[in-house]
């Protein structure tokens, strides 16, 4: 079932940055869930006498010591309060800003309308891996993203591993986080920014440092060759069509720069963002006609003949 292992919640947090944000939150929760019982009770206690004087004591006046003395403790706690919470929460800031490490994961991730694009950074211009809405980190190391926008501003936010960033565009910001253990977890944009907002998710994939090489690896070899004569044609549908002209499959002639990578689209679990579950069937409802799927997304319908698209699907499934 779609969704089945994702988390996707500030209350369980599976990073360093988190628990510091699940923490003060902890904290601040505690502090206002005692301040609230303290001020009902007093305001109880206050009713209850208030009425016992109205009916035995008409003329009595208030004791006017004993309320000024419980009213200069209710501001000397208060302050108190004020002061700790604001330590806390400069303490938490600093925790939130404080990971840096010189061999730190650099990943580039950039909002579209409405989908996100990921780039693994390396030295070497060949070994850098291009994908779309789906992050894998290794577990127990720095991650920097570097974030930025094509078009109008958005926000990335991953509740179990780190707090919001807005993306604004033309303007790159650094987002450190580190993930203290395996899972994957649901990210998406915070930001209102268009039609598709609630259907701009990505997945963050945090495994082993071995379990992450070997990914990286994985995605850094080109799109495989058609295994078979269906694959084969399915790969001259995309060459002929206009898929080529938006989409890239590295190590064929597609390179267009408007759209996902696909190099190694099968390999995904999502389509469209999170839109829906990567499956041979809803990949190809997505490609005939996407706006029935996510209206107002960049990609036109695609008016293939049956066997033309069962082809072109057969090819997809093979770029693992």
């Amino acid at each position: 079932m779609f969704g089945i292992g994702i988390n996707q919640s500030v209350l369980s947090p599976a990073g360093v940055q988190a628990s510091s944000i699940h923490a003060l939150w902890v904290l601040m929760l505690s502090v206002c869930t005692v301040v609230f019982v303290a001020v009902l009770t007093a305001l109880l206690i206050a009713v209850l006498r208030g009425n016992h004087r109205r009916s035995d004591q008409p003329s009595a006046s208030p004791a006017e010591r004993t309320l000024t003395k419980y009213v200069g403790v209710a501001v000397g706690l208060t302050v108190v309060t004020l002061i700790a919470l604001l330590v806390a929460s400069v303490w938490a800031g600093r925790s939130v800003a404080s990971l840096r490490a010189e061999s730190a994961l650099s990943i580039d991730v950039a909002g579209h309308q409405w989908w996100w694009e990921i780039q693994y950074e390396d030295a070497v211009a060949s070994r850098r891996v291009m994908s779309a809405n789906e992050i894998h980190i290794p577990t127990n190391r720095p991650v920097v993203l570097k974030v930025t926008s094509r078009d109008v501003i958005h926000s990335f936010w991953v509740p179990n591993l780190q707090g919001k960033r807005d993306l604004i565009p033309g303007y790159t910001t650094a987002l450190w986080l580190q993930a203290s253990r395996s899972g994957v977890f649901r990210g998406q944009c915070a930001e209102f920014c268009g039609m598709q907002h609630a259907h701009m998710a990505f997945d963050v994939v945090a495994e082993s440092e071995e379990e992450f090489t070997r990914w990286l690896d994985a995605m850094r070899q080109p799109g495989r060759d058609p295994p078979d004569a269906t694959a084969r044609k399915g790969r001259d549908v995309f060459m002929q069509t206009r898929c080529a002209v938006c989409h890239t499959i590295r190590g064929s002639d597609a390179a267009g720069q408007t759209a996902p990578d696909l190099t190694h689209i099968a390999s995904r679990r999502t389509l469209g963002a999170g839109s829906l579950p990567n499956t041979p069937d809803n990949l190809a409802n997505w490609i005939r006609d996407p706006q029935r799927v996510k209206p107002g997304n960049q990609m036109p319908p695609n008016l293939l003949a049956d066997d033309d698209l069962h082809a072109l699907v057969a090819y997809l499934e093979t770029l693992r």
